[in-house]
């Protein structure tokens, strides 16, 4: 109405990007309007004419274009990270092998060590008294029993730390428009790890594979797109029902084949989704969550990569209070 009025005083023609409305089948759609002084031969204006695109796929479009150079972005910068923890991972881990052989070795020493002390007449009563001292003031017995299990809890770090690099790695492969066969499990486990940050302190994540599971083939980097969304969702749902507790919620991820689809199921314990949002939780832009928490992007984005793009289907069942299921179903030949 401020447009048209505008128009009206002025008889310029005005411009209106991005006016919302909602489709009668309950999803979100955006207009670019044009409102426009209509002439008469005299040159005088007899009326409004107002011009309406409907820009709602050109804004998905917009949308997923940000978000896939977001997502690489992000997968260059984890290549780069892995790259970079990779290096002094190597160090550490030749230290320890060192430090390995060379305790071996002192272990040799300390033991010949304790046996002259106990034997004076070889080295003489003064020496024999000075390896006692020496034995007791670098508390011998303690070294023996703390160095092993020093060394194990740096090959425990080491451990995780390649860990954590290679998900990183194959979280940010990415297989360009070409579908290849892809590992649901191991995308899944790589998931889990790079997130773990979102869930760790809310929720226990547990996971069900089917060992008959086939490769599927897949877009790598957005079915991990997909995973990444739905686990932070969860995570972010379930903080919001532990926040005053010192329990933990749950995360169960399980995995089936169903002919010829791959099915995933992401189950959690968060807040459930109300009855009356339930049709709009894939729409662009909405959200359930407080101002500044959430964009409203991330199950859109992924009801596109598993419909869209890969002709499968993403549905939801959820009671409030109770916690939400996603159930993935991907073709299995993509």
């Amino acid at each position: 109405m401020k447009g048209v009025a505008l128009t009206r005083s002025e008889l310029k023609p005005q411009r209106l990007y991005n006016l919302w409305y909602e489709h009668g089948e309950g999803y979100d759609g955006y207009f670019v309007i044009t409102i426009g002084p209509l002439w008469n031969e005299n040159g005088g204006a007899d009326g409004i004419l107002i011009l309406g695109d409907d820009i709602s796929e050109l804004k998905s479009l917009e949308i997923q274009l940000a978000q896939a150079a977001k997502l690489e972005a992000i997968g260059q910068l984890a290549a780069g990270i892995a790259h970079e923890i990779n290096t002094p991972t190597q160090y550490v881990g030749d230290s320890v092998m060192f430090l390995k052989d060379a305790y071996a070795d002192l272990g040799q020493l300390l033991t010949q060590v304790e046996e002259l002390s106990r034997l004076p007449s070889p080295c003489g009563e003064e020496v024999a008294a000075s390896l006692s001292l020496m034995l007791e003031e670098i508390e011998v017995d303690f070294l023996r029993e703390e160095i092993p299990k020093t060394i194990s809890r740096i090959d425990e770090g080491i451990g995780r730390i390649a860990a954590i690099v290679l998900a990183m790695k194959r979280f940010s492969y990415t297989s360009g428009d070409e579908k290849k066969a892809v590992d649901i499990r191991e995308a899944i486990e790589n998931t889990l790890v790079i997130s773990r940050n979102e869930w760790k302190y809310v929720a226990e994540a547990t996971t069900d594979f089917d060992p008959e599971l086939p490769p599927v083939m897949c877009l790598a980097g957005d079915i991990n797109q997909v995973f990444l969304n739905i686990i932070v969702n969860a995570a972010h749902a379930i903080g919001d029902v532990v926040r005053e507790s010192n329990s933990l919620g749950c995360i169960a991820i399980s995995t089936r084949k169903d002919g010829d689809f791959a099915v995933i199921i992401i189950k959690d314990t968060g807040t459930g989704i109300p009855k009356e949002v339930g049709s709009k939780v894939f729409n662009l832009f909405f959200t359930t969550k407080e101002v500044g928490k959430g964009t409203g992007q991330g199950l859109a984005i992924a009801y596109d990569i598993v419909v869209n793009k890969h002709n499968g289907s993403i549905t939801f069942e959820s009671e409030a209070g109770q916690g939400t299921t996603f159930i993935i179903r991907l073709p299995l030949a993509g």
